[in-house]
């Protein structure tokens, strides 16, 4: 009953979609709070100042009003229709809204303003992604890498896509490429990392390693490398580094639940396994499979009573949830 999550890489790793509020150069830096406060004022002398509310929709973006910015941005290219930034930044809007719809839309307009646009054409691809619309998603990237063989972020989504539907051949390629071009980057170390473990391959630990020396802070890398130490029977490094993962996120809820599966399965500690199940539930009291984990380590105590509330539990967020049944099964 070990828990296993998807190492893939968030959202924000490699997309280019969204922005940071710009700050002028000679502009002293300010809190967005108060930029959005003097350019609230701006507006109000002059509401249709169409690069004030792309402005300003920048500075919403960052403080995640995701609706005020596109009410900002659809003035804006009804005031100037033809600036492809106030396309493209709507587009990155209705994307964090979830309408991929009007994303698209948008981006077809840039598009029409711009046929060569990479960065549209880019976002295209992107967007295609997500939907998991493969082939157009590579279709926007290869006219992107056909212009630039070295874009990072359309090779590392090539490899994405390769990686999900099934070839990890050629995943491999992109990725050791992408590590190449750029050696800084530790997302593409990282997930080379992850295709090695998910084989068992000791080259995981190269790749994870160098994508933490990188970026020490990654938690997805620490957790990758944990989780392939813990799979491969060294639960001691993988609790060290689920401890490091905590000094980062307290709040880090995989980190207490494997510790706790360490403790109970490995260890057979059932009362440090039962603080660690309810440090991941203080952190989601959703996560079905520290509910059932717990419930083990409340049977294994000899607590039916509690073993069979946290079971009890576990099915009502998911009636089919195996090791729920099986341990209430275990306790009739």
């Amino acid at each position: 009953m070990k828990h296993k999550i998807s190492l893939l890489l968030t959202l924000a790793a490699f997309l280019v979609l969204g922005v940071s509020c710009h700050q002028g150069n000679d502009t002293p830096a300010t809190s967005p709070e108060e930029s959005l406060k003097a350019l609230d004022a701006k507006i109000y002398k002059h509401p249709k100042d169409a690069d004030l509310l792309y402005e300003r929709a920048q500075i919403y973006m960052e403080l995640h009003r995701v609706n005020d910015a596109i009410a900002d941005l659809s003035r804006a290219v009804t005031f100037v229709p033809k600036k492809i930034e106030y396309h493209l930044l709507l587009a990155d809007a209705y994307f964090s809204n979830g309408d991929v719809e009007h994303a698209y839309g948008s981006l077809r307009t840039a598009l029409d303003l711009d046929p060569d646009n990479d960065e549209a054409i880019l976002k295209m691809g992107e967007i295609a992604y997500y939907s998991r619309d493969y082939d157009r998603a590579m279709e926007s990237l290869g006219k992107v890498t056909a212009k630039d063989p070295n874009n990072r972020t359309a090779l590392f989504m090539k490899a994405f896509i390769y990686k999900e539907t099934g070839d990890t051949a050629n995943a491999v390629v992109l990725l050791r490429k992408v590590c190449d071009l750029y050696p800084q980057y530790d997302p593409a170390f990282e997930e080379l990392g992850i295709l090695y473990a998910t084989r068992h391959d000791a080259l995981a630990l190269d790749y994870l390693n160098t994508a933490i020396q990188i970026n020490p802070q990654s938690t997805s890398a620490l957790y990758a490398l944990a989780m392939f130490h813990q799979e491969t029977g060294k639960p001691e490094q993988a609790e060290e580094l689920y401890k490091q993962i905590l000094d980062i996120n307290p709040n880090h809820k995989e980190a207490w639940h494997n510790r706790g599966y360490i403790q109970l399965f490995v260890y057979g500690d059932t009362e440090v396994a039962i603080d660690y199940f309810s440090r991941a539930l203080q952190c989601d009291p959703s996560f079905i499979e520290a509910l059932a984990n717990r419930g083990c380590a409340y049977e294994l105590d000899g607590n039916k009573e509690k073993a069979l509330a946290d079971f009890r539990a576990a099915l009502d967020l998911d009636h089919t949830f195996q090791p729920a049944i099986d341990g209430i099964n275990r306790l009739k």
